[in-house]
């Protein structure tokens, strides 16, 4: 099969082959079903995606401790997953979670890891609110 075939097929088929990078990792976008928020961004390795395909809850692989875990296996913010999408060159993945727990995603106590915003003078300002102590990752 010519290049441009196989790139057809990758972007157009039907066939889930998602593209690990060199370290054999593949990026995660994860947001709240209910409301689309983003809640983090997280890797996976094949093992992690194939747990989370086989569970139905996310599994991540932790670049900084080289392990896999279960997302709230110590914090009871488990993400039960309600869909997994892919992006058109396979490259990244989109989980749209129902969150277990408290309703947070952050090990900072946030329901978004993504609670701060780049202000016009380049300065970090907080989004939201509600921060508590966590223990997970």
């Amino acid at each position: 099969m010519s290049a441009p075939a196989e790139k057809r097929e990758l972007e157009e088929g039907v066939v889930f082959a998602p593209k690990f990078d060199v370290n054999g990792l593949i990026v995660c976008v994860t947001v709240e079903a209910a409301t689309r928020e983003v809640l983090m961004v997280a890797y996976m390795n094949r093992l992690a995606l194939d747990k989370t395909i086989e569970t139905g809850f996310a599994h991540y692989w932790s670049r900084s401790r080289q392990s896999l875990w279960r997302k709230g296996d110590t914090s009871g913010q488990t993400q039960k997953v309600l869909s997994l999408q892919i992006d058109c060159d396979q490259d990244a993945l989109l989980l749209a979670v129902e969150v277990g727990g408290d309703g947070k995603a952050c090990h900072t106590g946030r329901k978004s890891c993504f609670y701060r915003a780049l202000d016009p003078n380049g300065a970090l300002v907080f989004t939201h609110d509600g921060r508590s102590p966590a223990h997970d990752g």
